[in-house]
């Protein structure tokens, strides 16, 4: 039976937050005078440890399906992310595309097994399509500096490249569009661990969709976004990386196998299992299971996924527990040691706030005023967030600091 969704009507609320400026200005490209309008999609393979590690493509394919993503905004307008792939040029060296992301292997080099043990991990990268002969370069971050440099640069010929295709997927729904793909944010759902389109899969793609738009400024941009559904088997088990509720895959090749053709500006993977559970990595794919508190586990999630966020509680235990305590200002918005506290959200702040500022006693639920708190980004002290309580922190609305870089990503993929 096949699943059908009725659209909402919606109603899009006139407040908006604080927009802001993107960290880094890039002067965009022409689109028609470089890309087709089709899709490239790269499957790469990343070998290491802490001691270092390599990357490479394994495949080139073909996706045969229209460019998704912005059309105005090809270049990348956020310094974050650990890893980056600029599409250049190869007779003028001008950057023609460009976007910042994480991976699994960013985290397994923190591991125990991972300070001495090698292994491969699976990465998937789609850009347009070029029209001309072009430099495709797979960036990294300086351990020390944490500038991005050139690790791998391959050359790709469109008139000379062999490109595989995949097939399209038989099992994509449409749940809500609201404009074109390029014009908007897509997010596709991807369904794991459901057998038939019963009454109870209907119900979980709509708990979820639904769940998404529960909290701001998701809320606000509903008309922003088109979101599809996908049901696949696509690898996601607990434990990752040694812990229980840690929920990813490593499995990128065969998840993009699953989606096809299907827009994706961001991959969200649901789990038919109600333990709690899930994950995020930016620019690459979060995941959340059916628990009781799924819906706010997902926006948590998304923020890490589309937004780059940190989070902001504290967990010492943990492998990277001081992975920000370090010498140089941590990558993500709304976290700060105060290396270069200009740089983050201190233009924000009410006149005459403290740095760093007492904690006070707000609700649970609620930001509180913002400040500079220390205890964040797993550490105890060192590191601080912009309020008490966020859903970074502990699952309470995202806080202005949050919120504004969420409202500039969804802004830089519907111009």
């Amino acid at each position: 039976m096949r699943l059908i969704f009725f659209k909402f009507e919606i109603a899009v609320l006139a407040a908006l937050l604080m927009l802001g400026t993107a960290e880094a200005g890039a002067q965009q490209v022409e689109f028609d005078k470089y890309f087709t309008g089709g899709t490239l999609r790269i499957d790469c393979l990343r070998e290491g440890s802490a001691q270092g590690d390599t990357v490479w493509v394994e495949h080139w394919i073909d996706r045969q399906s229209e460019w998704h993503g912005s059309r105005t905004q090809l270049l990348d307008l956020f310094d974050n992310g650990d890893y980056r792939v600029v599409m250049r040029d190869a007779a003028t060296g001008h950057d023609l595309y460009s976007r910042g992301y994480s991976n699994l292997f960013r985290e397994y080099k923190d591991t125990p097994e991972g300070k001495t043990t090698v292994k491969r991990f699976q990465e998937v990268l789609l850009m347009p399509m070029p029209k001309v002969k072009v430099l495709i370069s797979l960036q990294k971050r300086d351990n020390v500096t944490k500038k991005l440099y050139d690790q791998t640069v391959v050359t790709f010929d469109p008139d000379e490249q062999e490109l595989s295709v995949v097939g399209v997927p038989l099992l994509v729904v449409p749940y809500e569009i609201n404009g074109s793909p390029s014009k908007k944010l897509d997010l596709a759902f991807v369904m794991q661990g459901f057998d038939e389109d019963t009454a109870y899969y209907n119900s979980v793609c709509r708990r979820m969709a639904e769940g998404f738009f529960l909290n701001e400024p998701f809320r606000s941009h509903r008309n922003d976004f088109n979101l599809y559904f996908v049901r696949g088997e696509v690898g996601v088990e607990y434990n990752t990386l040694g812990s229980d509720r840690y929920a990813m895959t490593f499995n990128l090749w065969q998840l993009h196998d699953v989606l096809g053709d299907t827009p994706c500006d961001h991959i969200i993977i649901v789990i038919n299992n109600r333990k709690y559970g899930g994950g995020a990595i930016y620019n690459f794919y979060s995941v959340s299971s059916l628990h009781d508190m799924a819906e706010m586990v997902l926006t948590h999630e998304l923020g890490h996924g589309i937004g780059g966020l940190a989070d902001e509680y504290v967990d010492e235990d943990l492998s990277y527990g001081n992975l920000h305590v370090n010498d140089y200002e941590p990558l993500e918005p709304n976290i700060t040691n105060l290396k270069d506290f200009d740089s983050k959200w201190k233009s924000l702040l009410p006149e005459d706030t403290p740095i760093p500022t007492p904690d006070c006693d707000v609700p649970r639920g609620e930001n509180g005023p913002l400040g500079v708190y220390e205890g964040a980004g797993y550490a105890s002290k060192g590191v601080y967030r912009p309020v008490m309580h966020c859903m970074m922190h502990d699952y309470a609305p995202f806080c202005p600091v949050c919120s504004k870089r969420l409202t500039e990503v969804i802004k830089m993929y519907t111009r």
